[in-house]
């Protein structure tokens, strides 16, 4: 049983204000409060974010065995096809009606690098098919890491740690930073229109894994967020779109970093029948960064919640626990 859904109202940060202080309050009340804001004047043009919607447009307008001859690989890079995720399993009935596409971080298949988690090769449309595809991804990959370590910034000194605690090498100097594409069809073509009471969703319920997500959206309402997931009925208000800037949010990692001061919020998609588009960039530190309870978040009166862990050894767990198996495809099971 759900409450009726509201709309929620988010703090809006702007990269280029100058007063830090003022940015880093604005943030802090978010964190504490909700875990989601807003980003805007963070640099990236409205040109180029169109130029991104209309690329992501024509790929997932491409027909279907063209998109699966590029399936995510073992490195989750390609390709998700409907229904391939499925983000809470206790009340969903089939899975995600969303597709989707991975970029990572770009690492030659010869580099000794390309052997870790969530480094290697991407899978690039042709140019044949999709020309100046890659180009534009790859652009957007570095504006959006760009902004999420203007963010981190502020997010440090909201946790009265140094400015540049994020900057390290072990931390954002060589992230997991992921960008992922979604198309949520329409109900014309699944057949299918969100409905929680019969669990089905664009996006089930379900927190973000890492450090931060960047979510730039098309202007279809569809992201709800539950700011208290433990509340009985849980209490769902949708977050509207906001033109040309980002909606930012904490991930599980950041929660566990800061003992769970801030937060980390349930989240799905649900949709009313409409397509939307939307472009997640998803923000992890390296694969060796021990995540363990900051010195400014921990007391006698409040000792570490979480034991520690490196950052890949969580997520290729959290990847493993949401996606279908592979092999599914090729036994022709999904």
């Amino acid at each position: 049983m759900e409450s009726p859904i509201s709309r929620t109202d988010l703090n809006c940060i702007s990269l280029a204000d100058p007063d830090i202080q003022k940015s880093v309050e604005l943030l802090k009340q978010a964190c504490l409060d909700s875990g989601f804001f807003y980003v805007v004047d963070h640099g990236i043009s409205q040109e180029f974010m169109d130029e991104v919607f209309d690329q992501s447009k024509k790929f997932f307008d491409l027909p279907h065995s063209e998109k699966m001859k590029l399936l995510r690989d073992e490195k989750n890079r390609g390709y998700t096809p409907m229904l391939d995720e499925i983000l809470d399993p206790e009340n969903q009935v089939n899975g995600d009606y969303k597709e989707g596409y991975y970029i990572g971080v770009e690492v030659p298949a010869d580099n000794p690098d390309s052997n870790r988690p969530f480094y290697g090769p991407n899978q690039w449309p042709s140019e044949e098919v999709l020309p100046k595809w890659r180009e534009v991804m790859e652009q957007y990959h570095r504006e959006a890491l760009r902004v999420a370590k203007s963010v981190a910034r502020i997010i440090a000194l909201a946790l009265d740690l140094d400015v540049d605690f994020f900057d390290r090498p072990e931390m954002l100097g060589e992230p997991i930073a992921t960008l992922r594409l979604l198309h949520y069809e329409g109900g014309q073509k699944t057949g299918q229109v969100s409905n929680p009471a019969k669990g089905v969703y664009g996006a089930g319920a379900h927190s973000d894994y890492g450090l931060i997500t960047l979510l730039a959206t098309d202007d279809v309402v569809g992201l709800q967020i539950c700011k208290d997931r433990n509340a009985q009925p849980q209490v769902w208000e949708y977050v509207a779109p906001v033109k040309g800037g980002f909606i930012v949010n904490l991930g599980d990692m950041l929660e566990r970093w800061s003992n769970s001061i801030f937060r980390s919020t349930l989240h799905r998609v649900v949709l009313d029948g409409r397509q939307r588009y939307s472009i997640a960039y998803f923000v992890e530190p390296s694969h060796d960064c021990v995540v363990e309870c900051l010195p400014t978040c921990k007391s006698e009166t409040n000792p570490p919640k979480f034991p520690p862990i490196t950052c890949s050894a969580y997520l290729s767990q959290r990847y493993k626990d949401t996606h279908a198996d592979l092999s599914a495809y090729s036994d022709g099971k999904a």
